[in-house]
């Protein structure tokens, strides 16, 4: 609608009667207000009557949607101002009594003493003014403990208090980071562990320890009831010993139970180098975590197995497992194609047990330990069959779960 300033106070009624749904569309507020300001100065409110002071009040509400309290502020600010426009709005503020010097001070005092409680620090406050005497703590020696931790939330004290930092890894000195390179060559191990799980009623689950060969998959396999440096060193000792060539390397990830001084120093004196996966990476192990999944659950299953059994199903596989395993168990080994695009892939083609992997690489004399021949080696790969082999191994096994089952009912 154009030129509705000047109307006359007998069209406004006439308009207010007959009109329903016409409304004074704006942009912004501040157009609102300009608006309501011609119509006042045109229609010169203060000298109304009554009568027609109400005909533009409905009328300002009308076309505008404000209510009428808000009409009847904008005519007071008129006939207060001889104007109508957009205050800015304006908190009320108190003075601040602390200064930016008193929360640098607040701070320091905090970061001096690692930060006490609000009471603790508000006695060091009054202290430093009122008994030694300093100055600076002329406001902070009344600071109440409430206001003390406003304080301490403002940003003056964030900047000053805390100092950001990305989260680094704990360095950690023992092992090096990196794949172990065997080049052909047996005594690189991948070790891990298994758990065989926790249950409320009959405690801790024995822990199988997993070491296999990166060249040839010879396996060795031991269990403790604990994870800690005073079972786990003489354990790695005997299995260590179990495998008939000389150790190279060790590689495990980062549990604490291999990477620490006691396992270390027991590596050392074998001259064996210790290497360890990158964090949060489980495929840079991925031979021994393969090996626990077909080998360890596969034949000993996901049931709990109480800790103190771990002895019983250690000479298990000292006894008759771990022979099982290398002289009559074959594993696929793997060859590396690398096709036109430069990729390396694995494809297997072939089965042998670890013993004819070990077997059939070259300058093997080279590597087995003192005093043990190939020829000893031959005749315990000879001294059963695989099926022979593998049912004594089935009958052992049987015995320990039976074993295990009556310890546990009883």
């Amino acid at each position: 609608m154009q030129n509705q300033e000047g109307l006359s106070l007998e069209q406004i009624r006439a308009f207010l009667e007959a009109s329903t749904e016409i409304r004074f569309e704006a942009e912004r507020r501040e157009q609102v207000y300009d608006w309501v300001g011609r119509i006042l100065v045109e229609q010169e409110y203060a000298t109304l009557h009554r009568e027609g002071k109400g005909l533009i009040r409905d009328y300002l509400a009308k076309m505008t949607g404000l209510s009428r309290a808000q009409v009847t502020r904008l005519i007071g600010q008129y006939r207060h101002s001889g104007r109508v426009q957009l205050r800015s709005y304006r908190r009320q503020r108190f003075a601040s009594r602390y200064t930016t010097e008193d929360v640098v001070l607040l701070a320091e005092v905090d970061e001096l003493h690692e930060g006490l409680s609000g009471p603790a620090t508000q006695k060091l406050l009054y202290r430093a003014f009122y008994d030694f005497g300093d100055l600076r703590f002329q406001r902070l020696a009344n600071l109440s403990a409430a206001h003390l931790y406003r304080l301490r939330r403002s940003p003056s004290y964030r900047r000053q208090r805390f100092v950001y930092q990305a989260t680094r890894p704990s360095p950690v000195s023992i092992g090096e980071r990196r794949r172990p390179d065997p080049q052909q060559r047996p005594g690189f191990l991948r070790v891990d562990t298994v758990h065989q799980g926790d249950e409320v009623e009959h405690g801790k689950g024995v822990y199988h320890i997993n070491a296999v060969d990166e060249v040839t998959q010879w396996e060795v396999v031991g269990a403790v009831p604990q994870i800690s440096e005073a079972w786990l060193q003489p354990l790695l000792a005997s299995m260590l010993e179990q495998f008939p060539f000389r150790i190279y390397g060790f590689h495990s990830d980062n549990g604490s139970e291999f990477i620490n001084h006691t396992i270390a120093k027991l590596l050392n004196k074998l001259l064996i180098e210790q290497t360890k996966s990158r964090p949060r990476r489980s495929t840079d192990n991925g031979l021994v975590e393969t090996k626990n999944g077909a080998v360890i659950r596969k034949h000993m299953g996901y049931r709990h197995m109480a800790a103190e059994q771990a002895e019983e199903v250690n000479q298990f596989y000292q006894q008759h497992f771990n022979d099982y395993l290398n002289f009559h168990r074959p594993c696929a080994v793997p060859e590396l194609m690398t096709d036109a695009r430069g990729k390396t892939r694995r494809i297997y083609r072939w089965y042998a047990t670890p013993w004819e992997n070990l077997r059939q690489l070259p300058d093997l004399a080279r590597h087995l330990k003192e005093g043990l021949l190939m020829q000893d080696l031959e005749r315990r790969a000879r001294a059963t069959t695989d099926l022979e082999a593998a049912h004594q191994m089935q009958t052992a096994k049987r015995a320990l779960f039976t074993q295990l089952h009556h310890r546990r009912s009883a």
